[in-house]
């Protein structure tokens, strides 16, 4: 007898089902996303995961014993610190990022360099020869690394199976497609299917499975939605391919915090841990130059410092530019509104630039004061001294505000040989007694300009 088969319209951007082709998704609003993927309907549903084979029972909150996750350490202290100071086994980890960033090389890294497991690296996308390649580049030989290409999910778990690896890389999930799914791979129910069936694997066999996916054309992962929601990780690996270092990010992290950040750079040899990002995100010139500050921030946890690099140059044309790369643009505006309107410097019929150094983004309040200290250097061309930094948020009555980890902010300025740094007076707690680095507490931007243009 037949099967039976049924097709059913699926949008490429949120996943939304309907039996019907539509031109509008009434899920995201976005157009002409709805494909046709025939889905067989013998096949039962896959149920998910319980740990007891008879099924769970409810248990009253009081009486569940509570079980400390015990992490495995990587080689990698990067990729440590954003997953919360291991990996868990068991778990299922998402790694997005943009073509050509870094995302193979960065897994297989971890395959290589990690010689306490035994890891299966599976791909869809490259041969073995190119697997070896990148490998010989890296430097690093591992006899406990598998190299698998294959995209039945079936026949991953049959090499699984033999092999019994402590770690489990895909490149990528997009790649894959299981036998029970009547629909090309990268769509949007194989997407679904094969992590479902990863994600069961992971949690039956205990073994840690890396997935690599891509990404859309706007920087969200592509496929379903509910492929974030299905894994216990997120990663993201961001950074500029025309600068050296790259920035990785947890999005969601059920075992650990998000506000995490690893720090990478970008070498012929692989990609190398950056341990120390603010020794290389300041300049090591010994060369006053205008329109150059130093920025104490935070992204995470982490403190880091910054240069902030500002640009006032006369306007060629009727309407002024203002460009900002690494910082927010509309911020730009409003900082130097305040300028114009608290301090009095007339920057309205000017071209103002800004750039943060080493194509980092960044979206901490706390730099509004090297912002402003950047514009008015270059303004009056007159340099800022390379051992002073900086920490304030600048509020719209031109006042200096707080920010928060003072302590950890100063504490680094101080260990990279800073003489000075500038805060806002309203931070509490803070002692001169405590640093040997000079703290000046201003109130206002009129007091931040005299103390260092006076």
């Amino acid at each position: 007898m037949a099967k039976k088969v049924k097709s059913a319209y699926f949008c490429q951007n949120c996943g939304y089902e309907t039996p019907k082709w539509l031109g509008k998704c009434p899920s995201c609003n976005e157009w002409n996303t709805f494909v046709e993927e025939v889905i067989q309907k013998d096949i039962p549903q896959v149920v998910a995961f319980s740990k007891s084979k008879g099924g769970s029972t409810p248990q009253e909150i009081n009486s569940i014993k509570k079980e400390a996750h015990v992490r495995v350490p990587l080689a990698d202290n990067e990729l440590n610190r954003v997953l919360g100071g291991g990996l868990i086994p068991g778990s299922l980890i998402l790694f997005g990022g943009e073509p050509g960033i870094g995302k193979s090389t960065l897994l297989l890294q971890i395959a290589i360099t990690n010689s306490h497991f035994k890891v299966l690296y599976v791909s869809g996308e490259e041969s073995e020869q190119q697997i070896k390649m990148r490998a010989e580049r890296i430097g690093v030989k591992n006899e406990g690394c598998f190299i698998l290409t294959e995209t039945n999910v079936q026949n991953i778990f049959t090499q699984a199976e033999s092999i019994q690896p402590d770690l489990l890389i895909i490149d990528s999930i997009q790649t894959l497609f299981s036998s029970q799914i009547e629909s090309s791979p990268g769509s949007i129910s194989q997407v679904r299917e094969c992590t479902a069936q990863l994600l069961r694997y992971a949690k039956q066999t205990n073994v840690p499975v890396f997935l690599i996916g891509h990404i859309t054309k706007e920087g969200g992962l592509a496929g379903p939605k509910v492929l974030e929601h299905m894994v216990d990780t997120v990663l993201q690996f961001e950074g500029d391919r025309n600068h050296l270092y790259r920035l990785l990010r947890s999005l969601k992290n059920r075992f650990g915090s998000t506000n995490e950040l690893g720090i990478y750079e970008m070498r012929e040899s692989g990609l190398r841990p950056v341990e120390n990002p603010s020794e290389i995100l300041i300049p090591n010139t010994d060369e006053s130059l205008s329109g150059i500050s130093i920025a104490a921030t935070m992204e995470g946890m982490r403190p880091m410092l910054i240069e902030v690099q500002g640009l006032v140059s006369t306007a060629a044309y009727g309407t002024p530019q203002r460009t900002s790369t690494g910082f927010d643009g509309k911020r730009l505006n409003m900082l130097l509104a305040v300028m114009e309107k608290r301090c009095g410097f007339k920057l309205g019929a000017k071209d103002v630039f800004l750039n943060i150094a080493g194509g980092i983004k960044v979206d901490d309040p706390a730099i509004d004061l090297a912002v402003i200290a950047a514009v008015l250097s270059s303004n009056v061309d007159l340099p800022i001294s390379g051992k002073i930094a900086m920490s304030g948020e600048i509020g719209l009555s031109g006042e200096v505000r707080p920010v928060s980890r003072i302590d950890q902010r100063i504490k680094e300025a101080e260990k990279l040989g800073f003489e000075m740094i500038i805060l806002s007076k309203y931070n509490k707690g803070i002692k001169q007694k405590d640093y040997k680095i000079e703290l000046v507490l201003c109130g206002k931007i009129t007091e931040v300009v005299k103390e260092l243009f006076a």
